[in-house]
């Protein structure tokens, strides 16, 4: 009796026009062959399609004979095209600069949704299997995501032209080889596959097969976390939903009630104060989402402090142009950069509430800072978790490096002769109601604390 491959025949259904991704590699040949097999029994038409990524030479055009040639003898339609993914990885007026990798995926699903509206096909079906969804899920907590990036690999993803399914996800590596060996179905092996400078490959080859050595089901535990994290986050979506009309508030307030229209989105800080934690940080950053921004933890505790903890006219700026600002009622949301004629005009009363650990821009000061924890003092419960980047004031005062007594910033700020309209505004950090840090001068410095200065527009440190 053949082998049969478990496939998910749950996400098929009868009359589908279903086509196969098939790179020539194990996974998606298995996929090919036992959809191909099952056809009459799931009551799908299956298709073939083959993306030349423009990569590998020779290697490459050998895997479009190989796959076409497969194609023929199954009878299967076979669809394919070029791209060059090291030229769609250069940076462009509309996108950063992208590795191959990068390139890779985005040009291929493009041209999966390209097919799916010009070909009479319903859904694509890639090979995705579970140790793929492991080697996700494990990337995305190295990397620091959060509960939707532990999701990992979707079985169904949804576009406007049809579906992406993956029917292999709960079928491991190992059981689809076997499964092609009982065939005497040979498969194409990629080169790129073993080399230890893509972080999916050192994944693969080094740390999970280490890790199986503490558990052999952590690949089966890494795919049962996606699935949870699926659903979770599906929860979460239906709550961000009712309540983020609720209090997320567009433009800006009107006099005798209502929102004047404006850029931007507002947090009512009250309301917002009275949900949990958890909601909070959901809400900025689906709120930070609508502005084209996807802050980290950092970002958001840094978010959340300002929101909580800030005062009026205190402002932040975070990566992808997102600004924050306080007012007494609000957290306004903006996009875009603070421009030079703001920045002269705030710099006296800017102020940044900092979220320990983080690494944030200041460009009211043309500043770039990141601070951190010591990890004896991080573990104290008791420490603040907060700085303030603030202008000086009449009566602060600093100790510096290996001085006996500590000074008027004013005096200091005299010696290194800053004066007139230089003196407004020079930064300084407090932490605990202590400045730790200032602009141009080395302080005494904080126990269990670093601060990394640095400018704008030279990149260059700034004294500690």
């Amino acid at each position: 009796m053949r082998p049969m491959l478990p496939i998910d025949a749950s996400i098929l259904r009868p009359g589908m026009r279903l086509a196969i991704g098939l790179s020539g590699g194990a996974d998606s040949v298995a996929l090919l062959r036992a959809l191909e097999e099952r056809s009459r029994e799931l009551g799908i038409v299956p298709h073939a399609v083959h993306l030349h990524h423009g990569l590998r030479g020779a290697e490459a055009d050998a895997d479009l004979v190989f796959c076409k040639t497969l194609a023929d003898q199954l009878h299967i339609p076979f669809h394919h095209a070029q791209v060059e993914t090291t030229v769609e990885a250069l940076p462009t007026s509309d996108k950063p600069s992208e590795s191959i990798e990068e390139a890779a995926r985005r040009v291929r699903y493009r041209w999966f949704r390209d097919l799916l509206s010009k070909v009479p096909l319903d859904a694509i079906a890639t090979a995705h299997t579970l140790d793929d969804q492991a080697e996700t899920v494990l990337a995305k907590f190295l990397r620091g995501a959060w509960t939707e990036g532990l999701s990992g690999i979707h079985p169904i993803l949804k576009y406007p032209e049809g579906l992406i399914l993956r029917p292999l996800l709960a079928v491991p590596r190992a059981e689809i080889e076997i499964y092609l060996r009982t065939l005497n179905q040979p498969w194409r092996e990629d080169s790129t596959n073993r080399h230890l400078t893509f972080t999916r490959n050192r994944i693969r080859h080094e740390l999970l097969p280490l890790l199986d050595t503490w558990n052999p089901r952590l690949r089966e535990h890494l795919a049962h976390m996606a699935s949870l994290a699926r659903d979770e986050d599906a929860w979460w979506q239906v709550e961000l939903d009712r309540l983020s009309p609720q209090l997320i508030l567009p433009g800006l307030p009107a006099r005798g009630g209502g929102r004047a229209a404006s850029e931007g989105l507002a947090l009512d800080i009250v309301r917002f104060a009275q949900i949990p934690i958890a909601m909070q940080r959901r809400l900025l950053r689906h709120a930070a989402a609508q502005l084209g921004a996807a802050p980290d933890f950092a970002a958001t505790e840094s978010l959340r402090d300002l929101a909580l903890t800030g005062r009026a006219g205190q402002k932040l700026e975070l990566a992808h142009q997102l600004l924050a600002e306080r007012t007494h009622r609000e957290l306004r949301l903006t996009s875009g950069s603070i421009g030079a004629a703001e920045i002269k005009s705030t710099k006296v009363t800017a102020e940044y509430l900092l979220s320990i650990p983080c690494e944030v821009e200041a460009p009211a000061f043309d500043l770039r800072l990141s601070l951190a924890f010591s990890p004896s003092a991080s573990a104290l419960s008791d420490q603040p978790r907060t700085a303030l980047l603030r202008p000086w004031k009449p009566g602060d005062r600093v100790r510096i490096r290996h001085s006996t007594r500590p000074r008027k910033v004013k005096e200091v700020l005299e010696k290194i002769k800053v004066t007139g309209s230089d003196r407004i505004g020079w930064p300084v950090l407090e932490y605990n109601g202590r400045i730790l840090w200032m602009q141009g001068i080395e302080l005494e410095p904080e126990p269990g604390i670093s601060v990394c200065a640095t400018t704008l527009t030279t990149h260059e440190p700034s004294s500690l």
